[in-house]
């Protein structure tokens, strides 16, 4: 039987293909049809395979979000081929290191970035390199259209690696998580019962396709379902509240939730017809899920995943599976094993804090090119170290209460200081820099810099930021920069970075 993820997608297609599959709700109110669906990835596929690429090629993509977008990712499902999504936002010095760590044989970009990606890609031994715009133009798309509308989907095994996730680190290296077919499909088919999806669901896409929450989660739940989407290729608030009454899912990271609290139009009869509200990526506030219920009537589900092992665990979304807790990421989801241990690695009692570890179908195979990090970050006995700390309560609801590599998580995106300290120390006039989060009304976290100047010197904040915009993504530049003449340490001459996340807890408040 053929384990490619595609085949599974592609059989749960409704009988009816030219019904609309996704309905574009911004720009120029575009339909697509399932039929559109399956002929658009099959001349995607035959492009790609008219290339003879090597077995397990990669295939590195930085566009906008946009249909054609999505479809290109199921092509290279199709075609057998192995998907690697970028961040829109990664600059030259982040894609600098992923292209010639994953060494894509294809990379496609959007045509006013191809000049310099080009470069970078044909310098690093990619192949080709191709255009996809936001308006449906670009030379991926002439390309396809020479190529047959019919397509044999690639045989695959549930093993074969199906796409390539970069996680930051901690030491500022990103890791490439890689994600199996099987690892792929049988989440999104728990998902897909766990969750309760109906044939009369209707799905608002409101969030990126370069990370878990909006290629893997949201997409595959509708495609598995055979559930119509609601496209935004970006979000505003305004224009999803008003297409919640012709919707029944919502999947959104904290943020998006604040934001549309900051609406008056958001009121409990502009969600009547809804029927599941998702939250991911991000703690989401206490206050935010009560907000949330007081305005809607909805009680939103929170749940909780990674890059290296999709969703680990949800609040329940039917009653008799159980309640939903605020403030927790709810049990561990069916065929998903969870365990806190402490820092000898002893089982906690209920409601200790501990190291959350995971195993099950879900989970990855291991970083790629880092057989030693991979060990690393797997027990003895099989276990993943996710990296989170956490507790479970008497009726095996999760909360995490903290994470014990520094990460950061700002409007859904992660964030890891190293990362960015690394860039900061570069930059003229710094000697030292301490990166931390603070909370954010908005963004959940928000990045700050505590900079510590060369003697002598006096460094320019407004500079500082404007140089780190050129080289990293938007998100990772600190909202907030400040000077000090020295950082907190400890006897060991470690910066506490706990002590300086009291100091500047309410910067934003």
């Amino acid at each position: 039987m053929n384990a490619n993820l595609f085949a599974a997608l592609r059989a749960a297609f409704p009988t009816d293909l030219d019904a609309c599959a996704i309905e574009c709700a911004d720009g120029d109110q575009l339909s697509y049809s399932w039929r559109d669906i399956d002929r658009a990835t099959a001349m995607m596929a035959n492009l790609l395979a008219s290339l003879d690429l090597p077995a397990g090629s990669r295939v590195a993509v930085q566009t906008e979000k946009s249909v054609e977008a999505l479809l290109l990712y199921l092509a290279v499902l199709r075609a057998g081929f192995v998907y690697l999504p970028l961040n829109n936002a990664y600059q030259s010095a982040e894609l600098e290191y992923f292209i010639q760590d994953a060494r894509p044989a294809v990379f496609v970009c959007s045509g006013r970035q191809f000049g310099w990606i080009s470069k970078l890609a044909f310098q690093a031994g990619t192949q080709y390199v191709f255009t996809l715009n936001e308006d449906r133009s670009g030379t991926l798309l002439d390309r396809a259209a020479h190529h047959a509308d019919s397509h044999v989907i690639a045989e695959k095994s549930t093993d074969d690696m199906a796409a390539i996730l970069y996680t930051s680190g901690t030491t500022g290296r990103s890791k490439g998580a890689m994600l199996s077919h099987g690892n792929l499909l049988s989440n999104a088919r728990m998902l897909k019962d766990y969750w309760d999806w109906r044939s009369s669901d209707v799905l608002i896409h409101a969030l990126p396709i370069f990370h878990v929450h909006g290629l893997f989660v949201a997409s595959h739940g509708a495609l598995l379902n055979g559930s119509r989407m609601i496209w935004f290729s970006k979000f505003e608030p305004k224009a999803v509240i008003r297409r919640l009454s012709d919707a029944t899912v919502f999947m959104g990271v904290p943020t998006l939730y604040t934001r549309m609290l900051a609406e008056p139009t958001l009121t409990d009869e502009a969600a009547g017809t809804m029927r599941l509200f998702i939250s991911g990526s991000a703690p989401l506030l206490i206050e935010t899920w009560r907000d949330w219920q007081e305005r809607t009537g909805h009680l939103i589900l929170e749940r909780y995943g990674m890059s290296e092992t999709l969703m680990l665990t949800s609040n329940p979304c039917r009653p008799r599976d159980g309640e939903r807790k605020g403030g927790t990421v709810g049990p561990a989801l069916p065929g998903v094993a969870l365990r806190i241990v402490s820092d000898e690695g002893k089982a906690c009692a209920v409601e200790e804090i501990g190291h959350i570890q995971v195993r099950g179908p879900n989970v990855f195979s291991g970083y790629w090119q880092m057989p030693e990090k991979t060990r690393e970050e797997f027990t003895a006995d099989g276990w993943f170290k996710t990296g989170d700390v956490g507790r479970v309560d008497a009726d095996g609801y999760v909360s995490i209460v903290g994470r014990s590599k520094d990460l950061i998580i700002t409007g859904g995106f992660n964030v890891y200081p190293a990362e960015i300290e690394g860039f900061l120390n570069e930059l003229p006039g710094v000697a030292e820099s301490a990166v931390i989060g603070v909370p954010h009304p908005d963004f959940g976290e928000a990045v700050v810099a505590v900079v510590i100047a060369r003697p002598g010197a006096q460094p320019d904040v407004g500079a500082l930021s404007a140089q780190l915009r050129q080289r990293i993504a938007g998100f990772k530049v600190p909202k907030a920069m400040l000077l000090a003449t020295e950082l907190p340490r400890n006897a060991m001459g470690k910066v506490q970075k706990k002590l300086l996340r009291e100091q500047h807890a309410e910067l934003f408040q």
